[in-house]
């Protein structure tokens, strides 16, 4: 099994997930490597004390993100290539949306671990629930069609592949309705709750910054970190099946108003701070 770096592993806020969105959206963006003293820089434009970033650089580095790397004089770090996968599988999440439709197919997941392997049986649920599965039962779990390859490269990791099946289906069928058995296999509450929780803190404030270049940097990093989980968490499940106030119809163009509008400004920030041309 190889060594698994949490997307989800610091909570949307914190000072470590600001730092990680940082490096995710910005460090990469300029090759990779950045001065120390750029990134506290950074991270002071959203509000951060330097005494934070510091310890959160450390955790960064105790994970396995970052990389000690001085040029010359100039004490700084790099993205670590182990975390590529990550940030790339980060990429791809968080900046372009999926959603089945109506003919979408499903994904489903059914396995048999014994119960002297429960903790492998921990780690399989705990990295489904991650993708955006739902639990139709302990051993059988659901998600659309799309993030197949997600799931084989999960069970793969684990060494599972041969106490798994992976089936492709069409439709759901049973004695409840499929709105009323999608809301028994995923929390739709939590869900609801993250993208009314972004659009509480964020909506104006993205609406604000676009009107407003220079406070597009803080806006967006905070933005980000604030959506990074619910691509993860929301299976991009259809209209259909879901109730008629479903907020992600509103959060998604507020996401979308920050990643066209206010990124390509919070990345000029970023290439005037590290050129020197910013404090």
């Amino acid at each position: 099994m190889r060594p698994l770096l949490d997307d989800l592993d610091a909570a949307p806020g914190s000072t470590t997930s600001l730092l990680r969105t940082i490096v995710a959206t910005s460090v990469r963006r300029i090759g990779g490597w950045i001065a120390v003293a750029d990134l506290i820089t950074l991270m002071r434009a959203i509000d951060v004390p330097d005494t934070r970033s510091r310890n959160a650089l450390s955790r960064l580095k105790a994970k396995g993100l970052l990389v000690p790397e001085s040029r010359g004089k100039v004490s700084g770090y790099r993205v670590s290539e182990a975390a590529m996968p990550m940030f790339e599988r980060h990429d791809r999440r968080l900046y372009s949306p999926r959603f089945m439709t109506e003919n979408d197919r499903w994904c489903l997941i059914s396995y048999s671990v014994p119960e002297e392997q429960r903790d492998l049986r921990h780690q399989l649920r705990r990295r489904l629930s991650w993708i955006g599965c739902g639990s139709v039962s302990p051993a059988l779990w659901i998600c659309p069609g799309f993030l197949v390859d997600e799931v084989e490269e999960i069970l793969f990791d684990l060494g599972l592949n041969a106490r798994a099946t992976v089936f492709l289906a069409n439709e759901i069928r049973g004695d409840k309705p499929a709105p009323v058995a999608v809301a028994l296999w995923w929390d739709l509450d939590a869900i609801r709750a993250l993208h009314d929780d972004f659009l509480a803190a964020h909506a104006d404030e993205v609406r604000a910054a676009a009107k407003e270049p220079s406070r597009a940097f803080p806006v967006a990093i905070r933005g980000l970190d604030s959506w990074r989980p619910i691509p993860y968490v929301d299976p991009g499940l259809p209209d259909w099946l879901l109730p008629s106030d479903w907020p992600a119809r509103r959060s998604i163009p507020v996401f979308e108003e920050l990643r066209d509008l206010l990124l390509p400004h919070a990345h000029a920030y970023v290439e005037q701070v590290t050129s020197g041309g910013a404090g």
